[in-house]
């Protein structure tokens, strides 16, 4: 009969499941293993699991027999039906009470259901945002769990004793909200990261093409941003990654890559989550079709050979400084995070959450991928103002995006006049506009929408709510479509 004394199980032993398995043990518990793979097992207790507080169990049943109660089990497998498939095959071995956690990037919706559904069941579920990569689950990553709030007693001196921490010890782990609130917080991180990683890309794409910097320049370069208010994991790496040389040709290891990104799907997510909630989030979706378009390389070597360009590609883009591209990158990181707060914030509304977007920023500052020094300022943003409608409305952001758009727009002015591709910088720039125009052109398009279908428009000399329907040819009834909702 096994002891019952693992204070956690955790089922799935690839990279972050193996990692945080020796990040739980590291801080004192003692953790119950399982692999489908039952080979697994043994390797991983032989090898960096050997001589460590864990126990293996080949099959579920044994698994389920090591915890202690409630117990409470972590799934780090693959997002959509190997978490139902897993968590059926868990249920007859579990009493009232226990806690399944899913580790891994499933879909906000699907937490949703699964909180509910084994709720009625009596098993308390858990979605849990795990960001940091392979070294933040061995060291310390961010977590983001949300489900059924009956469950984060139980789990949270584990979770919150594994996390990263801020400078002054406040762990990067809080309790987000019900049911799909961890999972949906995580896919706006990864929204976000998405962004990040391509605004950094197309700063280095124009000084590389546009102003011909060599790598070993611009490694030097984004070693200085990130030195000031730029810090961040993201530019830390890429300037590490700037200097790395191929071992099999001795040419830098950047120089060596295919130009074809791929993706997870949570990009893509975050997209169709501004879509469906009427979320202005271009450049989010922008950073997607970005990795989209470079995927189509065989295509793409093709047109170049067809389609032509500005003539004066070669001569580069004097017009533009280093500190232009730092102001751009810059300001543009600021939108991508004020259109996720803004996803967010809709999100709330939408599914009865009640998300502290300080305390998001917070469990941002360290351990993530998007983990930046400028987080602390959007903490303080939400502390000033909890009900801020948009980070770009904070006296500092405020402050900055006025000092930084006129380099910005000469950066985007240079990729255009040059025909260096900035979609997202460029993006950024067309949100900001948007944003701060008291006028579009959309009084044209509801015009058109009601001259082709009746779908009527409000007007300006009237209170609004109120809609309204023109005969613009003079052959139109008085019928008109159901009105609208923005």
């Amino acid at each position: 009969m096994p002891n019952q004394d693992a204070d956690i199980g955790v089922i799935g032993l690839a990279v972050m499941g193996e990692n945080l398995i020796l990040n739980i043990e590291s801080r004192g518990f003692r953790v119950a293993v399982h692999n489908r793979t039952t080979a697994k097992i043994e390797s991983f207790l032989s090898t960096r699991g050997k001589g460590k507080n864990l126990v293996g169990a080949e099959s579920i049943e044994a698994f389920c027999m090591q915890l202690k109660r409630p117990r409470k089990v972590l799934l780090m497998v693959k997002a959509g039906a190997p978490v139902d498939a897993l968590i059926e095959t868990l249920l007859p071995y579990l009493d009232s009470g226990d806690i399944i956690i899913d580790g891994g990037n499933s879909y906000f919706k699907d937490t949703i259901e699964r909180t509910e559904r084994l709720n009625q069941k009596g098993i308390l579920f858990v979605g849990a945002g795990i960001s940091g990569g392979e070294i933040g689950a061995l060291t310390g990553p961010s977590i983001m769990p949300g489900g059924n709030p009956l469950a984060w007693p139980e789990i949270r001196p584990i979770f919150q004793a594994i996390a990263a921490r801020v400078p002054d010890g406040t762990p990067c782990c809080e309790w987000v909200g019900n049911d799909g609130a961890g999972h949906f917080v995580k896919m706006v991180h990864n929204g976000i990261e998405y962004s990040d990683m391509q605004l950094i890309g197309e700063a280095y794409h124009l000084m590389s093409a546009g102003m011909k910097i060599s790598n070993l320049e611009m490694h030097e370069i984004f070693q200085t941003w990130n030195a000031g208010e730029l810090n961040s994991y993201l530019i830390e790496i890429t300037s590490d990654i700037l200097v790395h040389k191929d071992d099999h040709t001795g040419k830098p290891m950047i120089d060596m890559i295919l130009d074809a990104a791929g993706q997870k799907g949570t990009g893509k997510w975050t997209a169709i989550a501004g879509l469906d909630l009427g979320v202005p989030i271009p450049q989010i979706a922008e950073a997607v079709f970005a990795r989209c378009i470079s995927a189509m390389k065989e295509e793409r070597v093709s047109a170049s050979q067809i389609l032509k360009g500005p003539d004066n590609t070669s001569t580069g883009c004097p017009q533009v400084s280093v500190d232009d591209v730092r102001d751009a990158l810059f300001a543009a990181k600021i939108c991508a995070y004020a259109q996720g707060f803004h996803l967010m914030a809709a999100a709330t509304e939408e599914y009865n959450w009640d998300l502290n977007f300080g305390d998001v920023a917070l469990m941002w500052r360290e351990g993530c991928i998007i983990r930046a020094a400028f987080l602390e300022k959007i903490n303080e943003a939400y502390g000033n103002a909890p009900a801020l409608a948009n980070l770009l409305l904070d006296p500092y952001f405020r402050t900055r995006m006025d000092a930084a758009q006129a380099g910005w727009r000469r950066v985007v002015r240079a990729g255009i006049e040059i025909g260096v591709p900035l979609p997202s910088i460029s993006t950024a720039l067309h949100y900001y506009d948007s944003y701060r125009s008291a006028d579009l052109p959309a009084n044209m398009i509801q015009a058109q929408r009601d001259y082709f279908g009746a779908h009527t428009y409000e007007r300006v000399d009237r209170p609004r709510g109120e809609f309204f329907h023109t005969d613009w040819t003079g052959q139109g009834g008085d019928t008109s479509a159901s009105t609208y909702s923005a």
